[in-house]
This record gives C-alpha cells, sequence and structure tokens, in this order.
C-alpha cells in the first residue's frame, strides 16, 4: 500500500463507524474513495439533487439546513453527509454548503450499500442517521414517550374539548343546574356583562354547597358559585394546566385569552392523557409538614432528571419540569410558616431569583431568593415576623436539599427582605450606578419571579425595572463588560481551553462557560428592548424580533443553549448513575467526535455573538 493510501486508511480508523470495520476491508477503502476539494461557501449538496456517493469530511467542515433555511447541523473532520441520500434512491433531502475551504473523501453509493449490507454495526450507525429519527446535535427526538414530556409539548388550546357552557349571573341554582344536565357538563362558568367571568359552579359545589346544605334550588347561583376562579391561557402547556390543579386543588380550569373566556378544561382531559411522576411528587410535597419529608422526595430529582433526559427531553423541559419541584416546596414552606407564626401582618411576595427564577435548575442547585414587602411594611411592628418567616423558609429549603446560596442572596439576609420602596431604590442606583458588585448582583435580581404571596406587589417594580432599563446605554455598556469576562473555553484553532489544574484538572466548566455566558446574552438583549421574560428560551425567542440581534444570530443562541445544557444535563445523568454527586465539570474525552464538533459549534456561536453584543452596545470600562 502506498503512504498515501496508508495514510487515508490511518484516518479512516479513527473514525466513527469506519473503526468499526475490519482492518483488511478499511484497507481497502482508500482505493474506492475520490478527494475533492471544495471552497468555502460552495453549496455542495440541494434538495433533491442526485446525490451518488457519501461524502467524508477529511478537512474544514460543513453546514446543513432543511429545505426552509432552518438550521440542522454543522459537520467537522471525520463525519459525514450525503447521508439521507443513501437511503432516499440517490436523491439529496437538504442544503450542504461548505464553512471552510474543505477537502472531502467520496464513497460511492454501491459500496456504501455493499458494506451496509456485509457489517451491521456499519449499517446501524448510518440507518440510523438516514431515517426517519435523524436529528443534528442541536436537536432531538421528535416523538417522545415519556408522560411528561408529552405534556410539556401539547398546548392548553388543543386540549379544549367543547364549546365553552356557561349562564348569567342572574340565574338561579335550579337553572343552573337544569343547563349543567343538559349539556352534561361538570361545570359552569357564571358570566355577567355578557362575557366577563364572575365565577365557577361545579357539580362539587351542587353536592357540598346545595344538597348537604339543603340550600333552596331557588336561591341564585351567586350563594355557591366560586368567584374570580383561578384560570389559565392557551398557549400555556397542558403540564402548566395539571401543576396549577394540584397546587391549587381545583378540577377545573377556564381557559381566558385577552380577558375572555374561550374554552374549559379538567382534570379529565389531562389524566386521560396520562399520569406524571413529577406532577405526582409536587402533590406529595404539597401534603406534608415537614421539611425532611420533603428532602425524601426532592432527593428523588436527580434520578426523575435521569429519567427525563433517556427519555428524550430537551433541557428546556427538563429545567421546567425540576424547578416545579423547588417551587412546590418553597409554596408548602410558606404555608406551613403561615401555619406557624400566624397570617402575614402586611402584605409580601416571595420571589425566586437565578436559575430557579427562570425555571432553569438541573441535579445541582442552590438558594436564590428574596422578600418584597408592601409598602406598609413597619420594620419595628413586622419585622420580627419577616425574619422568622424566611428563617423558616430558608432553613427548610436547606434541609429539603436546596443549600444556602454561598454569596447570602437569600431572604435570610436583612438586605434582601425590604418593602418596595427600598427595591426600587435598589434597582435605581444598580441601573445609574452600576459598580461590579451592582452587576453581579444584576445577574441573580433581574430573573426575578413570584412563587407565593401577593404577586401584584412585584408587577409595578417590574414595570419600573424593565422602562428604567431599556435603551440606557451606559447601564447596558456595563452589562456588556461584565458579560464578557465569561470567556468560552474555546481558543485560537478551535481548541478546547480547559480548566488547569485542581480538582478539576483538563476538564470544562460547562455553567460557567457554557451556560452563564448564554445567559447573560439573552438578559442584556432583553433589557435593552423592553422584553419582560426571564427565562433564557424565551428571551432569546422574543430577541428575534428586536433590531440589537439578528433573527439567525438569536436562533443560533437558542441552538447553541440548548445543545451546551443538554450536554450538561446528561454529563450530570452519567455522575449520578455511576453513584457520583452531580458537578459541571465535563471531560471532553467523555464525548464523541461528533459531540465535540457541535460543542465547539456552539462555542463559537457565543464568542461570535459577545463580539457582536459588543459592537451593538459598547464595552465599558469595568
Amino acid at each position: 500500500m502506498s503512504l498515501e493510501l496508508k495514510e487515508i486508511s490511518d484516518f479512516l480508523k479513527q473514525h466513527h463507524p469506519f473503526d468499526l470495520l475490519p482492518d483488511d476491508v478499511i484497507n481497502a477503502l482508500p482505493k474506492r474513495l475520490t478527494a475533492r476539494y471544495f471552497r468555502k461557501g460552495t453549496k455542495v449538496l440541494s434538495p433533491e439533487q442526485q446525490c451518488l456517493h457519501l461524502h467524508i469530511i477529511r478537512t474544514g467542515g460543513t453546514e446543513t439546513r432543511d429545505p426552509d433555511g432552518q438550521l440542522l447541523a454543522r459537520l467537522g473532520e471525520g463525519e459525514c453527509f450525503g447521508v439521507r441520500a443513501m437511503f432516499r434512491n440517490g436523491k439529496a433531502a437538504n442544503n450542504i454548503t461548505m464553512l471552510e475551504d474543505s477537502l472531502v473523501y467520496l464513497l460511492p453509493e454501491k459500496d456504501f450499500h455493499d458494506l451496509a449490507g456485509k457489517y451491521p454495526q456499519f449499517n446501524y450507525f448510518f440507518e440510523q442517521m438516514g431515517g426517519a429519527r435523524l436529528r443534528s446535535g442541536m436537536q432531538l427526538l421528535e416523538k417522545r414517550d415519556d408522560d411528561q414530556l408529552k405534556l410539556m409539548s401539547i398546548r392548553v388550546s388543543d386540549l379544549i374539548a367543547r364549546d365553552l357552557v356557561s349562564i348569567d349571573i342572574g340565574a338561579s341554582i335550579l337553572e343552573a343546574g337544569k343547563l349543567m344536565s343538559a349539556e352534561r357538563v361538570s361545570c359552569l362558568l357564571i358570566t355577567q356583562n355578557g362575557d366577563e367571568v364572575a365565577g365557577i359552579m361545579t357539580d362539587r359545589d351542587l353536592r357540598n354547597r346545595v344538597v348537604a346544605e339543603a340550600r333552596s334550588f331557588d336561591e341564585p347561583v351567586t350563594n355557591i358559585m366560586t368567584p374570580n376562579p383561578i384560570s389559565i391561557g392557551p398557549d400555556d402547556y397542558a403540564f402548566d394546566a395539571l401543576l396549577t390543579m394540584t397546587r391549587h386543588n381545583v378540577r377545573h380550569l377556564p381557559v381566558m385569552k385577552d380577558g375572555k373566556a374561550i374554552g374549559m378544561i379538567t382534570t379529565n382531559n389531562l389524566l386521560a392523557r396520562q399520569s406524571l411522576s413529577a406532577v405526582h411528587m409536587v402533590g406529595r410535597i404539597r401534603k406534608m409538614t415537614r421539611p425532611a419529608d420533603m428532602a425524601k422526595v426532592i432527593a428523588q430529582v436527580p434520578e426523575l432528571l435521569s429519567n427525563l433526559i433517556e427519555a428524550g427531553a430537551t433541557s428546556r423541559n427538563a429545567g421546567h419540569i425540576v424547578t416545579t419541584l423547588s417551587d412546590a416546596a418553597t409554596s408548602r414552606l410558606l404555608q406551613l410558616a403561615e401555619e406557624k407564626f400566624g397570617p402575614p401582618p402586611v402584605p409580601y411576595v416571595w420571589m425566586a431569583g437565578g436559575s430557579q427564577g427562570r425555571q432553569e435548575q438541573t441535579a445541582l442547585s442552590d438558594q436564590d431568593n428574596c422578600l418584597i414587602l408592601d409598602d406598609a411594611y413597619d420594620p419595628d411592628q413586622h419585622g420580627d415576623y419577616f425574619k422568622s418567616l424566611a428563617d423558616y423558609v430558608c432553613d427548610g429549603l436547606d434541609t429539603v436539599g436546596y443549600v444556602y446560596c454561598p454569596g447570602e442572596m437569600m431572604a435570610k439576609t436583612a438586605e434582601w427582605r425590604q418593602p418596595v420602596r427600598v427595591w426600587q431604590q435598589y434597582f435605581n442606583k444598580w441601573i445609574e450606578q452600576p459598580e461590579p458588585k451592582a452587576l453581579m448582583l444584576c445577574s441573580v435580581w433581574f430573573d426575578l419571579r413570584p412563587i407565593h404571596g401577593t404577586r401584584s406587589i412585584f408587577e409595578d417594580l417590574h414595570r419600573m425595572i424593565i422602562t428604567k432599563a431599556k435603551g440606557n446605554r451606559i447601564f447596558l455598556a456595563y452589562m456588556v463588560g461584565n458579560a464578557l469576562t465569561h470567556h468560552v473555553p474555546l481558543g485560537f484553532f478551535k481548541n478546547f481551553v480547559m480548566v488547569r489544574g485542581g480538582e478539576h484538572d483538563r476538564t470544562l466548566d460547562m455553567k460557567h462557560n457554557g451556560v452563564v455566558p448564554i445567559v447573560d446574552l439573552a438578559r442584556i438583549h432583553a433589557l435593552a428592548n423592553g422584553v419582560d421574560a426571564v427565562n433564557t428560551y424565551e428571551r432569546l425567542e422574543a430577541a428575534m424580533t428586536f433590531p440589537s440581534i439578528s433573527k439567525q444570530g438569536a436562533s443560533d443562541l437558542l441552538d447553541a443553549f440548548e445543545f451546551i445544557s443538554i450536554t450538561r444535563l446528561k454529563h450530570q445523568v452519567r455522575q449520578i448513575r455511576n453513584g457520583d454527586r452531580p458537578d459541571n465539570f465535563l471531560h471532553p474525552e467523555s464525548l464523541s467526535a461528533f459531540e465535540r464538533t457541535h460543542l465547539k459549534d456552539a462555542f463559537s456561536v457565543i464568542k461570535n455573538l459577545q463580539t457582536a453584543l459588543e459592537n451593538a452596545f459598547g464595552k465599558s470600562g469595568t
């Protein structure tokens, strides 16, 4: 064998699935290959174009987009494209464009099918890529059998099974009961002024408030209805609807859009589809009276996360589901605190910040929370009550498994247990005088989400924050400067830059050098454009319509965030399965060549958009 052919053979032996073939087969392959050189920007394949070769990338890289222009994959050294054509009678399915000057080996279609027919391991690898389940590193399975994932993908609007049944507020109980019987429904909306919702009446109300109390059927329906019923929006997920029902112990939810009821969903709509372990865990927490008992439920979170990832969950779905459990524990502890110390002397709202606020928690989470109190708060009269409440809840969360925040950014700390007027002063100062400490605080407190209490207390404050930050170029420039301190672990020649020395030597910090930079980018673009969402995915989706970032840039960041986040979660799941404590430090060697290539691509996206952000808003002198 010539030196040139041996060099090609050695290259194939280093890449999957060619490394699974016998040596004599691999040694014979170079003679069957044709080498082609493509310039950067060349479109190699288009949908339905004839493709009679499997393309093996020797050097360079490609980008794959579907016929609608949606990014599917970026491939690099040792990876193959044109796979789908091998299973579609030589017809390409997508657009393939060269990202760099590239050298590609072409394996004839006949030789490909000969190898696939003779070597099952070779066929299995490419069949998965060529069939309906092909997904790039930035895509996941479309069809998932896990119950929780089904309800995370179904919108509430899809569950509305029939037209809304309602009755005017002036009706009697008898009239309402007759209508329910005639329409064969288990609840009625009570309306006034045409379509304004005044309340809800259910079959349970007829049993418990009419029959059991021997009421007259001639009484007005207002005597037994539940006023101002809890509702949900049509674009919310079915999973959220079931959690809402569990949280409030109700079986019917009006579906509201623009202040009007458009339908009704019931527990039967949901449970007819499936039951959910996470919802059951939430239900158990809400019945418990001791933090130590809740800890036993929360201890199952790693296993839940493992099952979710193995079932094909996106990191977005997994984060949402896992965060519902910390929300449930927090709410239950606050209920127990109010039972222990009495009703609150003034209204308050308990807020979650950080990853819990963004609904992006993983198997490894500490506390970030605060208390916002009504301005009627008097520290002399009410201070002891709220100190006791905050201590009880934060101590309870620590017992449950959500450890104390190392930076003490918790309601336990007096500084983060203040009335609205003080919080307004905080945010005014942070925005007007963005010192380094203020910028650090912004990374937590600009991601606030109400968990329990009087939520309206936060609404006015939130509007003030969004309005004051929007378009404030000096503040945004400082935020950019702070965000750029989080460097992606990618060197000049696209090589990984790993942690050096210590316990995590030669690893990648997937949180601080992967997830956090994207969270920072999303937050800045959201604040710059007045977006009130705190979830990173929602911020980036909203940012697509604003000028501070291109639609393609926001889309690339969404892909990068999902790939980095899911890679981090899979790393944690492997640790859980091995009986180790999950962390954020990943050894690149644990990844396949395919995963390493896409991880580098994801880091490159962040790096490019950090540069674009600096150009858009400027970099402060901090």
